[in-house]
């Protein structure tokens, strides 16, 4: 029988592996503290990867995963439009069925988390009179930045990136206009639309998660609970619960040659370069990378994928884990005799590889990556500094906390973003973190976050459990407050919840 007691977690995730990932670890994460947890994921149906994530983790029997179907909203958004213009439209299409799918479970739920993009689901919650948060997979200076967006958007008159001046955030470190986020480009884009409303939405939630921990962004944290500067804006609290990164798991028969390969290499060694699940460079871009690769005379991976024919950096967001098998056309966009010159100190993987895997083997040294959030804290969490290379989304501001606040990653002087990072740059950046005394400082100083996010786990069992503290609180008040629950003073269930009420009171976090 099943135990109605539990809080019973309804976790919804946006499309694409940046942001499955993070809302499927928090479930697992939530069910070893004893909540009963279902997660619906608005799946693409259109990456191979994708589809893989969702059968693995279903397979673990943790939680009930519920897959919701994509709308067709081909009549409201250009299929060219941007990845977030299209998320956030799909999210918000898929409100109605959301709301159905919650109706149909046998058992209620009494809390709701939704991920960044999911946040016009909150009203769901009010549908069904239960608790509503949101879960940020990014880090906090990023939520501070979204949360803040809504006065920069009335103070700032013209387009952002044509300040002369950092971008105030209170509290925080101050964002240069070059390193705003890809929504904040162009503020006549819908993209930039969609996130100004993501913005307004959050504040009323009755709590952010958000992936980072205390040792990670104090500074940061400590000005988000400050009331004097931000009660004006968001009262909701933070909830630090990261790091929220993927397991290990069994290698893929079909990947097992790129360990062989490691096995064989110096301990720090490799630099490992992957550019996400969505990255794309041009054709000049790559050969320009393949060029500085092998000048640099390291050891690396390359996780390779055809170069972008349009703009867009981000052309392989929905069909990650499609491309064909091997590496054929692989020399067709790489220099001539690239691989055969590198074949020595180079390893080619086509499409998509075991980051976690490869980035927690003692021969790699370094990171050359697009710094997703995800990728940014397998790296971290695994002891490895970075080369920031920032495509598209947040990446900039990444890029920026990584280099400049945390000091374990060094950045192009050429901004990837506005023309193409030369050959000597590339073997220049490569030779600093691999071999110079200044990579050698990075990898000190990122092997201490390494541990203070193996420790953060603990604390961030008592941050869900405040969670659910918050969770149960609300309920009582709303039960204390309906007549038609028929709950009178002394009765057990009044007495229970009112015990309930008071210890969540007093496990309640500032």
């Amino acid at each position: 029988m099943e135990d109605s007691t539990k809080t019973h977690a309804v976790l919804l995730s946006s499309p694409g592996l940046g942001h499955l990932i993070p809302v499927l670890e928090l479930g697992k994460r939530l069910r070893t503290l004893n909540f009963k947890v279902t997660i619906f994921v608005v799946s693409s149906r259109t990456s191979a990867a994708e589809s893989q994530v969702i059968e693995s983790f279903m397979s673990l029997n943790l939680c009930e995963v519920i897959l919701l179907p994509s709308p067709d909203i081909s009549h409201i958004v250009d299929p060219e439009a941007a990845v977030i213009t299209r998320l956030s439209v799909v999210m918000r299409e898929t409100r109605p069925a959301f709301s159905s799918a919650i109706s149909a479970l046998s058992s209620p739920p009494t809390v709701l988390i939704v991920d960044l993009f999911g946040s016009d689901n909150l009203e769901v919650a009010d549908e069904f009179k239960i608790p509503k948060f949101v879960y940020i997979a990014s880090h906090a200076w990023f939520l501070a930045l979204t949360l803040y967006l809504p006065v920069l958007h009335e103070r700032v008159k013209g387009e952002y990136v044509d300040e002369k001046n950092a971008l105030f955030i209170p509290g925080c470190k101050p964002l240069l206009p070059e390193d705003v986020i890809h929504p904040m480009l162009r503020r006549s884009d819908q993209q930039y639309l969609e996130y100004l409303n993501i913005g307004i939405n959050i504040p009323v939630s009755d709590g952010i998660l958000v992936n980072t921990w205390e040792e990670l962004e104090p500074a940061t944290l400590a000005a988000l609970r400050d009331h004097k500067l931000w009660g004006d804006i968001s009262k909701a609290p933070i909830f630090p619960v990261g790091p929220m990164v993927t397991p290990t798991s069994p290698i893929d028969s079909n990947k097992t040659e790129v360990f062989d390969w490691l096995e064989k290499q110096p301990i720090e060694s490799v630099l490992y370069v992957s550019f996400g699940s969505g990255g794309l460079l041009s054709n000049e871009q790559m050969v320009e990378l393949a060029y500085g690769l092998e000048l640099s005379q390291q050891r690396f991976i390359w996780v390779v994928r055809p170069p972008v024919q349009k703009k867009s950096s981000d052309g392989s967001f929905f069909t990650v884990g499609n491309s064909s098998n091997a590496n054929e056309g692989l020399a067709s966009y790489l220099p001539e005799g690239f691989l055969d010159r590198t074949k020595n100190v180079g390893f080619m993987v086509l499409d998509w590889a075991p980051q976690v895997e490869i980035l927690r083997h003692e021969s790699v040294g370094g990171f050359l990556s697009h710094c997703g959030w995800n990728s940014t804290l397998e790296s971290i969490t695994n002891g490895v500094p970075l080369i920031a290379w920032p495509l598209y989304a947040e990446q900039r501001m990444n890029a920026a906390l990584l280099a400049e606040e945390m000091k374990i990653a060094v950045r192009p002087k050429t901004l990837p973003w506005k023309g193409i990072v030369g050959r000597e740059e590339i073997k220049m950046m490569v030779e600093t973190l691999m071999v110079e005394e200044e990579g050698n400082a990075m990898r000190g100083r990122v092997k201490e976050l390494k541990s203070s996010g193996e420790t953060a786990w603990n604390d961030n069992v008592m941050v869900m459990l405040n969670m659910e503290g918050q969770a149960m609180k609300m309920r009582v008040k709303e039960l204390k407050n309906s007549e038609e629950k028929g709950l009178n003073k002394g009765s057990s269930s009044f007495n229970s919840l009112s015990q309930v009420d008071k210890d969540c009171m007093f496990h309640h976090l500032p």
